[in-house]
């Protein structure tokens, strides 16, 4: 009969014990030893639940100290020589200054995971001689097997998705990296098939994107040699995120299984599967259960749509799985106490994915009680569906009316640039900041205090005060040039928004991993979107009152809200962007009417939201222009609409970018070595820009000549009348000390360009 399988389990624990755990051991709270001791624990833990839920197929090897790229990267060897290593296995101290950096060199780029907002840390390879350093995988499995009793199914970052994720090579040198990495995946494989291993989960997401017929020629190959040198083992290719475009050459490999995401990649993998069969022999990953998303399914669909498999793959060589990893969501619903209960029925978080796997199982083979079950599932979604909160007609009205919305400024940019100068006096190469200042835990406690009402509203709004008052005067010490409040009055920047407009929900355990220990509690978007009051007005009114520089008013874009969010699935993504985009009109509007004349709508998420083929990236940048400039467009010539995005390719978007018609944007670029500067060599931006000089996430603390060659650098392309000076991005989770002393030198840095130039404005 159908088996279930499970494809990787949160790593975070069900009260971020991980995340926990880590930052004891970076500040030197525990040793090495009790580092291990502890994270042994918790991945024990995790692989216990899942055998008790259950699931037949456990995956091991999806635990990590940080990252699983990251792991791999260590696994092989692949330290690039800025951190000095001398081979064998990677120390600690060398593996978490690859994350983070350290005093002496500066830490990986990181960039997101495929279309989510998990980031991982990118392999450099640049010339390096990979060597297996230890078999990760089969420590896991055999740790699971002495310890547990599991059989475990290891997970492996396919080497041609890891290639694919790599930098420090050029194009024409991807087949001799092939070849020198197979011997070392052969390796991995031929001591898996030794020790008894049964089915190994070999991860290629990169097959879900727009793969030329070249990179599966490559593929081919790839998997004929690792087939050939352990042809006992069971290789499960597993794709998730998107379907696959070559499926009648993937469902050819020499594997034993394919694994494919039937929720996000549903229709064309279906239509595939439909049209070219499924080879006999062969076992169908099917990924049932939406793994990137919160909301429980009916299962009358996917019971159905198991059914339908049926005919193509019989029961027995079907594993019914998440269409991907359930890194992507919380650990459990059974914390929220708070949540309205027709909203909580209608969840289900990893536990809750995992049970609902199990079930669909027990349903397909008539086992006793499942129909009830079945019947618990629809009745709970559609009583959210039924809820006023999701049938707000005016709502509804004004997004299907968008096209007669305001959507253009009233003059072009080189107009507006003009009139805003005039206004603004603004120095040549201005200097202004991203948006947060540091959270201490003076400020948290502070936070907590007050939601937990032990401080009134006028002892936390007089205490916001203060900070704002301390941080304005530090910046004008300082000599930056555009200020800002600093948001210590916000958790989260997408958070901060949606606990003031109708629409959204929030949690109390719903945190998720962002970033190494960064974990993120997304709001819930479960109803349709609206304006209720001004958000952001009165800090932003304070904060200028206390200097004669702008101030920026600070917002979050309505495509980062939309792609930080878990978003309803019962609407298209866009009719909720637009929602959003004209509620923060309201406030755009509410901001400038009360003299906040520069205006800061991020959008670090937007690209983050493309679709994983190229061909439907058109569609969705066309809404997501139209989203921006809904929220943008009402403004005055003289008002000054600022935005900021993290590290992109640029190269790829930069038409969108300039659609979007932002008198300013920020770009994180410093994480990549500047590597971004490079697309302006090739391309003309005509708008205000800065370039991140400094990379937030590391502790260190950059020198001001390192910020003055990438001031040089990005000079030589891009026209210095509107160039800006910045961060790579916020600086909330940073120390007072460290922040101060980089700003410091980020002036310092400005001053020195300022004067090489002999410009003023």
């Amino acid at each position: 009969m159908v088996k279930s399988s499970n494809l990787g389990y949160p790593r975070i624990g069900a009260h971020r014990e991980w995340k926990k755990t880590l930052e004891s051991f970076w500040a030197g709270k525990m040793n090495e030893s009790q580092l291990i001791s502890q994270l042994e624990t918790i991945r024990l833990d995790h692989l216990k639940l899942q055998q008790d839920k259950g699931i037949e197929l456990i995956p091991v090897n999806d635990f990590s100290f940080y990252d699983h790229i990251l792991d791999t990267s260590a696994m092989f060897g692949l330290v690039p020589e800025r951190f000095s290593y001398d081979g064998g296995v990677v120390p600690f101290s060398t593996y978490y200054a690859m994350a983070r950096g350290d005093k002496g060199a500066a830490a990986c780029e990181m960039t997101k995971w495929f279309n989510t907002n998990y980031h991982y840390i990118v392999p450099e390879l640049n010339g390096a001689t990979p060597a297996l350093t230890k078999n990760q995988p089969l420590l896991a499995y055999r740790e699971a097997k002495e310890k547990l009793g599991i059989e475990g199914k290891p997970v492996l970052v396919g080497l041609y998705t890891f290639l694919k994720l790599a930098k420090g090579y050029e194009a024409d040198q991807l087949d001799a990296l092939i070849e020198q990495f197979l011997p070392l995946y052969t390796q991995i494989l031929q001591e898996l098939e030794q020790e008894g291993v049964q089915w190994i989960q070999v991860d290629e997401p990169i097959l879900v994107t727009s793969v030329t017929q070249q990179d599966i020629e490559r593929v081919q190959h790839i998997y004929a040699v690792l087939h050939a040198a352990a042809p006992k083992l069971n290789i499960m290719l597993q794709t998730y995120f998107e379907a696959v475009d070559h499926y009648e050459e993937l469902i050819s490999l020499p594997v034993q299984g394919l694994g494919l995401d039937l929720v996000h990649g549903l229709e064309q993998n279906l239509q595939s599967i439909k049209k070219f069969g499924f080879p006999e022999g062969k076992t169908l990953g099917a990924g049932l259960i939406d793994g990137r998303n919160i909301w429980r399914s009916s299962l009358e669909s996917p019971l159905q749509l198991l059914k339908e498999l049926s005919e193509f793959v019989p029961y027995d060589r079907i594993v019914v799985q998440p269409s991907c990893s359930l890194l992507h969501v919380p650990v459990s619903t059974q914390p929220e106490t708070a949540l309205d209960p027709v909203l909580k029925e209608a969840l289900a978080y990893a536990d809750e994915k995992l049970d609902e796997i199990v079930l669909l199982v027990q349903a397909a083979s008539g086992q006793e009680g499942a129909d009830a079950k079945l019947m618990n599932s629809r009745n709970a979604v559609e009583a959210l569906n039924a809820s006023q909160s999701r049938n707000r007609v005016e709502v509804r009205q004004a997004a299907a009316n968008r096209g007669s919305q305001p959507s253009t400024r009233t003059s072009a940019f080189n107009k507006r640039q003009v009139s805003q100068q005039e206004k603004w006096q603004l120095p040549f190469l201005p200097t202004t900041t991203i948006g947060s200042f540091p959270q201490s835990p003076e400020i948290r406690k502070a936070r907590q205090s007050f939601r937990k009402g032990e401080w009134s509203n006028e002892q936390y709004e007089t205490f916001i005060q203060e900070q704002i008052q301390i941080w304005i005067k530090i910046q004008e010490e300082i000599g930056i040039d555009v200020l800002v409040h600093g948001e210590f009055e916000r958790t989260d920047m997408v958070e901060f928004f949606g606990e003031k407009l109708n629409g959204f929900a929030f949690t109390l355990n719903g945190w998720v991993q962002s970033y190494g220990s960064r974990c993120v509690k997304p709001p819930v978007i479960f109803g349709d979107v609206e304006f209720m009051a001004p958000m952001t007005v009165k800090e932003s009114v304070y904060a200028q009152s206390l200097t004669d520089k702008p101030v920026k008013g600070m917002l979050t874009g309505p495509l980062t809200i939309l792609n930080w969010s878990f978003v309803r699935d019962d609407l298209p993504r866009h009719e909720v962007a637009f929602q959003i985009a004209l509620a923060l009109r309201e406030e755009v509007e509410a901001l400038e009417k009360a003299g906040i004349e520069m205006i800061q709508v991020d959008e670090p998420a937007l690209r983050e939201g493309l679709p994983l083929k190229k061909e439907k990236w058109d569609s969705y940048l066309e809404d997501s222009i139209l989203a921006f400039r809904l929220s943008t467009s009402t403004v005055k010539d003289t008002t000054q609409i600022h935005t900021h995005m993290c590290y992109c390719e640029f190269h790829e978007m930069i038409d969108a970018i300039r659609a979007l018609d932002a008198d300013v944007i920020s770009i994180e670029t410093s994480r990549s070595h500047g590597e971004l500067i490079h697309t302006f060599e090739e391309s003309t931006y005509e708008l205000g820009i800065g370039l991140g000089v400094y990379d937030i996430h590391s502790p260190r603390i950059p020198a001001v000549e390192e910020m003055v060659s990438m001031i040089d650098r990005a000079l030589q392309v891009l026209d210095p009348a509107l160039f800006w000076i910045n961060p790579d991005c916020g600086l909330k989770t940073r120390g007072i000390e460290e922040t101060v002393a980089s700003l410091k030198h980020m002036v310092q840095a400005t001053e020195i360009a300022r004067e090489a130039r002999k410009v003023t404005n």
